[in-house]
């Protein structure tokens, strides 16, 4: 299958494309025991978990209070929500406060109010199967720090900046993140995310074109 040229992309704009794939990443096991109905009919339901499902997660220490719990429990329900498989973008969105903030880091952009739902229909209109492998979780008060992997296949379409589509080639994404989250009354106020998109850029067969980059100065 044709993919965009070395010349088609710099390097500034190849990481401007991927705007929103840090979201992309979803869930891993780890993040569906908090994942139940009542939470996905009812956004305002607090999430839990309980003993069994913590010793399941990866976490850097376990001796964590009952207000550490209930942050965790928030974070992990919003990985499970973004998951590929079903996503649920009226829970996701309403996590946040109500001037709460995601940050896709890396490629300097901002998502906001009615913005934060574009998100999850976006990655998984690049990965149909988008999945995050939790792999680190530190939880100290109101902040959630986690190390991770975006999974999926690309199997959908990429916007080129020089206009159309890059079309999905079935590759496999294995990107390495590391997000943050910040709450405040078991809201979400801001989530910084950071996504190694060179990796996932690699994984998807599309290559950023440094010698045109070059070339410019």
């Amino acid at each position: 299958m044709k993919l965009i040229s070395r010349k088609s992309i710099t390097a500034a704009t190849a990481i401007a494309i991927l705007g929103g794939l840090s979201i992309a990443a979803v869930p891993s096991q780890a993040a569906s025991p908090v994942h139940n109905k009542a939470a996905v009919q009812d956004s305002s339901a607090a999430p839990t978990l309980t003993a069994r499902q913590l010793a399941k997660l990866p976490l850097t220490d376990r001796h964590l209070t009952k207000h550490e719990k209930a942050n965790l429990a928030v974070v992990l329900r919003d990985y499970y929500v973004a998951e590929g498989s079903h996503i649920d973008v009226p829970t996701f969105v309403s996590s946040f406060t109500k001037d709460g903030v995601f940050n896709d880091m890396v490629a300097g952009q901002a998502y906001r109010g009615k913005a934060l739902g574009s998100v999850l229909p976006y990655m998984k209109g690049l990965f149909s199967d988008v999945h995050r492998d939790l792999k680190r979780i530190t939880v100290n008060g109101d902040t959630v720090s986690i190390e991770l992997s975006i999974q999926g296949t690309f199997d959908g379409q990429l916007p080129a900046p020089t206009g159309g589509f890059v079309k999905g080639n079935g590759h496999k994404v294995d990107a390495p993140t590391a997000d943050f989250w910040y709450l405040k009354n078991g809201k979400v106020t801001t989530f910084n995310c950071f996504v190694g998109y060179s990796k996932m850029y690699s994984d998807m067969g599309v290559n950023l074109d440094w010698a045109s980059a070059v070339n410019k100065h």
